[in-house]
């Protein structure tokens, strides 16, 4: 006596789950340019490494005997996987089975696979194509009734977002429950063309006598400019080559300590080019991002957001190997002024870095909050509040490195000013209440007025006011704890990298 009966008709099972929505629907999303969800996940995870959990879960059809017919899986593939070595829960949505609807949805599924990363306090990754388990009018007539809406295991996924490091890919038209579960993460992807995400689809949406399609609904153009969305790439392999980049600068979950990675970038490396890129002229730009490849190990600068809240640069890098969480100025973006969406960018980037304990490093070039009817309509001091009190709630080792400007109480969110400062300036040093240029007018206007030649007085005032704001000027004072050389920015940095680690335990 064997079981043999029993695992022929499991291994049976395993096929008609491997078989997914069935070969005309594979065929058919092949025909939509997707990969289908098993593809999907053998392609985001190392080879070979994938255990799959509840393969044979679905909906069984039998004949008048008790035997089976057909098994029709359900719609999400889930799983333990490597990446890079690493153990993470991989998870795929399959658009094949009922477009990802509830009605072949099976929601423990769903739950074990949130439970299961933050009980064994790994990664998680959704891949997500369709509703995601969302709802459907044909559930109505399935469960005979309608209901109060309620999302059972949302509140895994928030837990999720307090311990594990959470990225989601958008790989298709995703709406409702879907699109929640791409912006409940801390990173998140779509697909240029292939790609949307919605509240509801333009077939719903036209209801309310707005007519649209999904691209202009719900594109990634909108979506990644907005803040939704963290990345646009150009295809299903980029997007989980980018997944994998962003977990390598993470730890498994809060509480761990990120890896450190081999170095071969010499830490005393001194960039020439560093001692002119900023003009002397004030409105003239430079290149920021010429900096972030100047000062941190060669080919690790790995940027997030883009293409949206512009005036700031948020990135992971590495210093000697160590990775660290890089907050940067865009002058050629609004002059470098924080808007409503870049202060939110900011606050966002900050506590990921915080919750992850990553150290960050600031490079400061910033004029203050974006100021006109528009920043004021946009709530600007209120979200640049908050990324203020982000950067000073912050408990992780911080590096600020002012590069040109810092004014105003955006200027003054460089750092928590309350704690140790571990801050270096460049010579282009440029800072105060507010630029000289915009306050001359105002705090001089009776004496100018006064003058037989105002306009000479004016320049007369700027010229004695322009002594005064040399940053030499505020290190005598120890307004200003050192100013360097910007070439040997890059050996402070590392050497603040070192001693970051070390408090944290990691050396």
């Amino acid at each position: 006596m064997t079981w043999q009966l029993e695992i022929d008709e499991l291994r049976a099972r395993e096929k008609l789950a491997e078989q997914m929505g069935g070969a005309d629907k594979v065929a058919r999303q092949h025909g939509r340019g997707k990969l289908d969800a098993r593809t999907r996940i053998n392609g985001l995870v190392d080879p070979g490494s994938f255990r799959e959990i509840g393969k044979i879960a679905g909906t069984g059809t039998y004949d008048a005997d008790g035997k089976l017919l057909n098994l029709a899986a359900s719609n999400l593939i889930f799983g333990r996987a490597n990446i890079e070595g690493r153990p993470v829960v991989a998870s795929a949505d399959d658009f094949t089975v009922r477009g990802g609807a509830a009605d072949a949805a099976i929601g423990r599924k769903f739950a074990q696979c949130e439970q299961m990363a933050y009980t064994l306090k790994i990664p998680l990754i959704r891949m997500i194509d369709g509703t995601g388990g969302g709802g459907s009018v044909k559930t109505l007539e399935t469960i005979g009734a309608t209901y109060i809406p309620a999302v059972h295991m949302w509140g895994d996924v928030v837990r999720n977002l307090a311990v594990v490091p959470v990225v989601a890919l958008a790989l298709g038209p995703t709406a409702g429950l879907g699109a929640a579960r791409v912006a409940a993460s801390h990173y998140s992807i779509m697909v240029k063309g292939l790609s949307q995400l919605f509240a509801a689809g333009p077939a719903v949406v036209e209801a309310i006598g707005e007519k649209s399609d999904k691209e202009s609904l719900g594109g990634s153009d909108i979506h990644t400019r907005n803040g939704v969305v963290d990345e646009e790439v150009a295809s299903e392999a980029e997007a989980f080559a980018t997944a994998r980049r962003f977990l390598s600068y993470l730890p498994s979950h809060k509480g761990a300590l990120a890896a450190r990675a081999a170095n071969t970038d010499p830490t005393d490396r001194r960039e020439e080019f560093l001692i002119d890129l900023v003009p002397r002229e004030a409105k003239q730009v430079y290149s920021m991002r010429r900096v972030l490849e100047a000062v941190f190990d060669t080919g690790s600068c790995f940027e997030m957001g883009k293409q949206w809240g512009r005036a700031a640069i948020t990135a992971f890098a590495r210093l000697d190997g160590w990775p660290v969480a890089v907050l940067a100025s865009d002058p050629s973006f609004l002059g470098g002024s924080w808007e409503a969406k870049t202060s939110e960018k900011v606050e966002r980037f900050i506590k990921l870095a915080d919750q992850f304990r990553l150290p960050v490093v600031h490079l400061v070039d910033n004029p203050g909050f974006m100021i006109g009817n528009a920043a004021e309509t946009a709530g600007t001091i209120r979200y640049g509040v908050q990324a203020m009190n982000a950067i000073y709630a912050a408990t992780i080792p911080l590096c600020c490195v002012v590069v040109r400007r810092a004014y105003g109480i955006a200027g003054s969110a460089m750092s928590n000013a309350d704690a140790f400062q571990y801050r270096f300036a460049w010579p282009s040093g440029d800072w105060g209440s507010l630029p000289i240029e915009g306050g001359i007018e105002v705090a001089y206007k009776s004496e100018i007025e006064a003058a037989e030649d105002p306009a000479a007085r004016l320049e007369e005032i700027r010229d004695r006011l322009n002594l005064l704001r040399s940053p030499f000027r505020t290190a005598e004072k120890f307004g200003i704890e050192d100013i360097i050389d910007p070439r040997d920015t890059r050996p402070l940095l590392c050497e603040f990298a070192e001693l970051a680690w070390r408090s944290l335990g990691a050396v």
